[in-house]
């Protein structure tokens, strides 16, 4: 087994993608939400990425999570989720630093459910977690979203802020890019400058695809919103001048290769090896990740094992990128206690 000694950090990982199917079907029944399947084994195809030739884009993508956000909309299911994610990522990988991250007001049936319940029972399930398996250092994440007006995300930030002293560690923003264009992310600089004074880190969602224009998001990014990490940024492999800003600054890279490969924005196994070699090559800082193990099928164990066996990374470079990610957890900076 990879670093089978050694305790994983995974930091980028999405809480709609990282529940098993088996929970959000028990979790959807017990709420009683109507599902558009009554067989189990379709109900798992609706809730992860089940073709091994994977979707056609972040839309298809999206519409996955519209299950998994409606299943976990309410304050019991968040809990339940977070509390079952932490552990299966113990149990399963022995990852000892996790940082979770969600939209809550993707799961407050557009504004029914209290925001602040949403967030505790989440604050809940890491309590409940941490009992459990006190090996494991959890945070948790609270993202924006593209598509939200600015008031809508300002009030996101105000959350993360009010609930950072019992276990929320950073924000970050993703969703689709609105009507297709290019994401203007200066819109966004004062209120990432507001939660950075907090304390929390920040992680922006860039680059993950939409070739030139993504590679322009990344520098805008980089420029303007300084982030402590980037989740995804692998369009900036290939281009020296992003490369070298992004390690000056310091900037940690989350790269999540078979979410890349499942949705085309990396179109093989070659491209997996070159993206990363691009990035060693150029001391560029990043860690691995799965994006969300149950939605992706996949482990962080079951990563490690791919980079090394496309020759993208050998055990002592796999290593470093694990002690990089959690060395680059924001929990130790916000006063969380360990």
């Amino acid at each position: 087994m990879i670093l089978e000694r050694e305790g994983l950090a995974e930091l980028h990982t999405h809480l709609g993608g990282s529940v098993a199917s088996d929970i959000l079907w028990s979790i959807a029944h017990e709420q009683g939400i109507a599902l558009p399947v009554k067989d189990y084994w379709e109900f798992d195809a609706l809730v992860t990425v089940s073709d091994p030739h994977g979707v056609q884009g972040l839309d298809e993508l999206d519409q996955i999570y519209h299950w998994t956000e409606l299943i976990q909309s309410s304050p019991l299911a968040v809990e339940r989720s977070v509390h079952g994610a932490i552990g299966g990522a113990y149990r399963s990988q022995r990852i000892t630093t996790l940082e979770l991250r969600f939209n809550p007001m993707k799961r407050n049936r557009g504004g029914e459910r209290d925001l602040d319940h949403i967030i505790l029972a989440a604050i809940r399930g890491v309590d409940r977690a941490s009992i459990e398996y006190p090996q494991v250092r959890a945070g948790l994440i609270l993202m924006m979203d593209r598509t939200f007006d600015l008031r809508l995300n300002e009030i996101i930030v105000e959350k993360a802020i009010r609930w950072a002293a019992r276990g929320i560690v950073g924000v970050d923003i993703a969703g689709p890019r609105p009507n297709g264009g290019r994401y203007d992310y200066t819109q966004i600089e004062s209120i990432v400058e507001t939660a950075r004074d907090a304390g929390l880190g920040i992680t922006i969602h860039v680059g993950e695809e939409g070739g030139e224009m993504g590679r322009e998001e990344i520098g805008e990014v980089v420029e303007r919103l300084r982030p402590d990490r980037i989740g995804h940024g692998i369009l900036a492999a290939g281009e020296p001048e992003l490369m070298g800003a992004i390690r000056d600054l310091g900037i940690t890279l989350e790269i999540c290769p078979t979410s890349n490969l499942l949705t085309k924005a990396l179109a093989d196994e070659d491209a997996v090896r070159e993206t990363i070699r691009s990035f060693v090559e150029h001391d560029v800082p990043f860690t691995i990740a799965t994006d969300g193990p149950e939605m992706m099928r996949t482990h962080l164990r079951d990563e490690l094992g791919l980079l090394l066996r496309i020759g993208a990374l050998d055990e002592e470079e796999l290593r470093e990128a694990n002690a990089r990610g959690h060395a680059a957890a924001f929990r130790r900076r916000v006063g969380v206690p360990a």
